[in-house]
C-alpha cells in the first residue's frame, strides 16, 4: 500500500482530520501512486490559521531577506531539476522533455520573484503643492491562496506562491488532486531554502477544500488556474466574498498559416504545439486555419508528421505523446471524435486506433473542413485533437477566430510584416505568437488571456503579479520649512 499524502501546516506534514481519501494513479499505466486526503473545512481552517499567525512577523521581515530565501530556493530547484521533471512525468504523463521544460519555467518564476526589492518599490513626488510631498508604498495583503491544475504541477504553483510570499504575504496552496506528488517535493525544497513555519501551507482535496478557501474570511485573495466552468465558480464565489481574484480559465487557440509561410517550419512547430503534453495545456493549438493556396500541402505534411509521433510512457525519452490524465478524459475525447464525425467534419487521423493496452492514451486526431458551428470547434477539449478550417485570407481567418468565446492565445505563420501588424491589431486574444507554436510569455511578462479565458483584472506573472499580491498606501505630507 502506498503512503498516504498529508497536508502541510505550520511547517509540518500533518495527518488531516478528514477520513475521506482518493487514489492517485499513473495515467500511463494505471498503477497506483498514492492516496490523497479530501480535506474538509476544518483542515482548510487549520492551514489558513497557521498562515494568518505567521503573517505579522513574515510581512515585517525586510524584503531583501525574503528575496535571499528565493535565491536559495532557486538554487535548490536547479540542483533537483532531474528528479522534479521525472515526478511531473510520473503523475501527469507528459514526455520527459516537456516536463524538463516545465520545471525550467517554474525556476524562471522563482528567479523573477527574487527581484522583489526592486519590484516592490513605490513612487514619490517631492512637490505636489507648496511644501507638500506624496509617497506611494506597497504592502502585502495577508493570507492568499492558490488553486492549481494537473497539467502544470510545477510551473503554475511557481507562478503563485514565490511571488506572493516574497511580497510579504503568507500562502495556502490547494494543488490538483490528479497530480499532487510534486507539491511535496517543492514545498520541502522551499522549507530547506528558509521559508519559515506557517508562511507556506498545503491542503489537498477537491470541492470542499476549494470552497473552504473561497469562503474563509482570513483569505484575502485567490489565484486560480483551471477549466472555464470551475473558473467561473471560483470567480463568482470568491468575488461574492469580497476577495481579490484572478482566474486563468479555458482556451481554444487558433493558429493561422498563410500562403507565404515556411510550411516545413510551420508543420514542425504546430505538431509540437498541438500534441505536446497530449494537448492538455492552455496554449496548445486546437484550431489550424489554412489559407487555400497551401492547405493541401500543409495537411499532407502535417498528417504524416502526426502519424510518425511515438506514443507511450513519457519516462521513455523516445516517446513524444503521453496519455491524457484520466480515463474520463480519454472517454470524453472519444465522444468528441464521434461528435465531429456526426456533425460533418472529415476525420483525417483517428486517435482511437492502435493505442497501448494500458494507460489513458489518445492518439493524434485531425479533422478537416471544420466550421464554427461544430462542437469540436467550439468546445475546449483539452486533448490531442485538432480542427482544420480553410480560409481565403487573413481577414477571414481573424474573423473566424474572433467568434470563439475563448481568447487565450493565437499564432500566425507568415513572412509579411503587413500581415503581422494586421494580426496583432485585430485578433481577439491576449497572447500572440509570430512564427512559433506556443506563445507562452516569459515570467517577467503577464500571462494575459482575454474573454472567457480570464476572469479578473490583474493577470498572473510580470508586473501584474506584483500588483495582485500587494496593496498600496499613499501618504500625502506637508513639511513646512519654518
Amino acid at each position: 500500500m502506498t503512503q498516504k499524502l498529508r497536508n502541510y501546516v505550520n511547517g509540518q506534514w500533518v495527518v488531516p482530520t478528514t477520513k475521506d481519501y482518493m487514489t492517485v494513479v499513473n495515467p500511463a499505466d494505471e498503477s497506483q501512486l498514492t492516496t490523497l486526503p479530501l480535506s474538509n473545512t476544518q483542515d482548510v481552517d487549520q492551514a489558513v490559521q497557521a498562515a494568518s499567525q505567521a503573517f505579522p512577523s513574515w510581512s515585517k521581515l525586510p524584503v531583501n531577506k525574503r528575496a535571499e530565501i528565493m535565491f536559495n530556493f532557486q538554487h535548490l530547484l536547479v540542483q533537483n531539476k532531474t528528479e522534479l521533471a521525472r515526478t511531473v512525468t510520473l503523475e501527469n504523463g507528459k514526455a520527459l522533455s516537456e516536463s524538463q521544460g516545465e520545471v525550467q519555467r517554474g525556476i524562471e518564476n522563482v528567479e523573477f520573484a527574487a527581484g522583489a526589492p526592486t519590484l516592490i518599490q513605490g513612487d514619490t513626488n517631492s512637490t505636489v503643492a507648496t511644501n507638500v510631498e506624496v509617497a506611494n508604498y506597497r504592502y502585502p495583503l495577508g493570507v492568499v491562496a492558490g488553486i492549481t491544475p494537473f497539467n502544470f504541477p510545477m510551473m503554475v504553483p511557481c507562478w503563485m506562491f514565490p511571488m506572493a510570499i516574497v511580497m510579504g504575504n503568507t500562502f495556502v496552496l490547494k494543488p490538483s488532486e490528479k497530480a499532487p506528488l510534486l507539491t511535496e517535493k517543492i514545498v520541502n525544497l522551499a522549507t530547506a531554502a528558509g521559508v519559515p513555519e506557517g508562511v507556506l501551507n498545503v491542503v489537498y482535496g477537491t470541492n470542499e477544500a476549494v470552497n473552504g478557501l473561497l469562503d474563509h474570511p482570513e483569505v484575502k485573495a485567490i489565484s486560480f488556474v483551471g477549466s472555464k466552468n470551475v473558473g467561473e465558480h471560483v470567480y463568482r464565489r470568491a468575488s461574492q466574498n469580497l476577495k481579490r481574484v484572478q482566474v486563468l480559465a479555458g482556451a481554444k487557440n487558433h493558429t493561422i498559416v498563410l500562403d507565404d509561410a515556411d510550411i516545413d517550419d510551420a508543420v514542425d512547430k504546430i505538431i509540437k504545439s498541438s500534441f505536446g503534453s497530449a494537448g492538455e495545456r492552455c496554449m496548445a493549438t486546437s484550431v489550424i486555419e489554412l489559407q487555400d493556396g497551401i492547405a493541401d500541402q500543409f495537411i499532407s505534411k502535417y498528417v504524416q508528421a502526426a502519424k510518425e509521433l511515438k506514443m507511450g510512457s513519457g519516462l521513455d525519452e523516445t516517446n513524444f505523446l503521453g496519455p491524457v490524465i484520466r480515463s474520463e478524459a480519454q472517454q470524453r475525447t472519444f465522444n468528441y471524435i464521434e461528435k465531429g464525425i456526426a456533425e460533418g467534419a472529415q476525420l483525417l487521423l483517428d486517435g482511437r486506433k492502435n493505442l497501448p493496452e494500458k494507460g489513458y492514451f489518445v492518439g493524434p486526431t485531425i479533422f478537416d473542413h471544420v466550421t464554427p458551428d461544430m462542437t469540436i470547434w467550439q468546445d475546449e477539449m483539452f486533448a490531442p485533437v485538432v480542427s482544420i478550417v480553410r480560409i481565403q485570407n487573413l481577414q477571414e481567418a481573424v474573423q473566424v477566430a474572433d467568434q470563439s468565446e475563448f481568447a487565450n492565445g493565437a499564432c500566425l505563420f507568415t513572412d509579411s510584416a503587413k500581415s503581422i501588424r494586421y494580426f496583432r491589431e485585430n485578433i481577439d486574444a491576449g497572447m500572440l505568437g509570430i512564427n512559433l507554436g506556443v506563445p507562452a510569455p516569459m515570467a517577467f511578462f503577464p500571462f494575459s488571456g482575454w474573454k472567457h479565458s480570464f476572469f479578473g483584472t490583474l493577470t498572473a506573472n510580470g508586473k501584474d503579479s506584483v500588483d495582485f499580491y500587494t496593496r498600496k498606501k499613499v501618504v500625502t505630507a506637508r513639511h513646512p520649512f519654518s
